[in-house]
């Protein structure tokens, strides 16, 4: 944020806050969604008949337009200039991301569903965007411990790809971070770290049998102890099988509409009644679809 939007934001909340120091909620308008919304701490809002209203959007069009006309600023053409109230959101952002904001952030603050939104509203060309976004993570850099960006050693560097093996289990693929311990002491099934694979369900299905098998023979032989274990062991297995069960189910739910074929374009075609054959469509175009149950009909253009 630059000085001067610091500047004119402390003025606005020191004008708008009541005697405790807070800015009072007030309810406003979406003519959008004609809607009401929740209690917000507006930033424009004034005292009107004894209660704190928000300012209208018409309000605000109507004292852009007299600043504007009063600061006698005018275009290339001459000609004065307008403003909207949509438009300091784009000068926000577009100021905001040449001062070193990362874009990813600004659509945070905008509140926009992608990304490509928010990068429209930047008035500056992208090559610009990108040196601005390496000259933040340049002095974010420098203001960090150099040991961080260091080049590691010969054993940091197996240690990492020794965990990068360790990824690769039976049953699935570990997603635990590097760096960090297995807080199930390798007891994967029981993890919900464990990505399991598709292709191991039938693997799961017989740790499965066998975890039901050793828990009876645990009961049957009185083993209190091993019995809560396998319990949980065969919870963890059974909720991996329901994570796959639901992922295939995720992915057949996709309706294919397939590819139509030139038979069914054929019959889209406008047809006509032939008054001796009124069972069988008049074809109205030369097409071969119609040959074989229209033979004695098809018409046979002359040359």
């Amino acid at each position: 944020m630059s000085p001067e939007l610091a500047d004119v934001l402390s003025a606005m909340v020191c004008r708008v806050r009541d005697v405790s120091g807070a800015i009072p909620l007030v309810r406003s308008y979406d003519p959008s969604d004609r809607a009401w919304n929740a209690p917000l701490p507006l930033l424009f809002q004034w005292r009107w008949g004894g209660q704190n209203r928000p300012v209208s959007v018409s309000t605000i069009r109507k004292g852009l337009d007299e600043t504007l006309q009063a600061s006698g600023l005018a275009d290339s053409t001459g000609q004065p200039l307008r403003y909207q109230p949509h438009d300091f959101r784009r000068i926000f952002v577009t100021d905001a991301i040449m001062s070193g904001l990362p874009p990813h952030i600004a659509q945070v603050i905008c509140g926009h569903e992608t990304i490509s939104t928010t990068m429209s509203y930047k008035a500056v060309y992208q090559t610009e965007a990108i040196e601005a976004h390496r000259a933040f993570i340049a002095r974010r850099r420098s203001l960090r411990p150099s040991e961080e960006y260091r080049t590691p050693t010969s054993e940091e560097w197996n240690a990492f790809l020794a965990h990068c093996q360790k990824h690769k289990l039976s049953v699935g693929t570990c997603a635990r971070a590097f760096g960090t311990r297995c807080v199930h002491e390798h007891a994967c099934i029981r993890c919900s770290l464990l990505r399991p694979d598709p292709a191991q369900r039938e693997r799961l299905v017989e740790i499965c049998d066998d975890l039901i098998a050793r828990i009876a023979e645990a009961e049957r032989e009185g083993w209190v102890g091993d019995v809560e274990g396998l319990q949980v062991s065969l919870a963890g297995a059974q909720d991996r099988l329901d994570q796959l069960d639901g992922e295939a189910a995720r992915r057949s739910s996709a309706v294919s509409l397939g590819m139509p074929t030139f038979v069914e374009i054929s019959k889209r075609t406008t047809t006509s009644t032939d008054p001796r054959h009124p069972e069988h469509p008049w074809p109205t175009e030369s097409c071969t679809a119609y040959a074989p149950a229209h033979a004695h009909c098809v018409r046979v253009p002359r040359r």
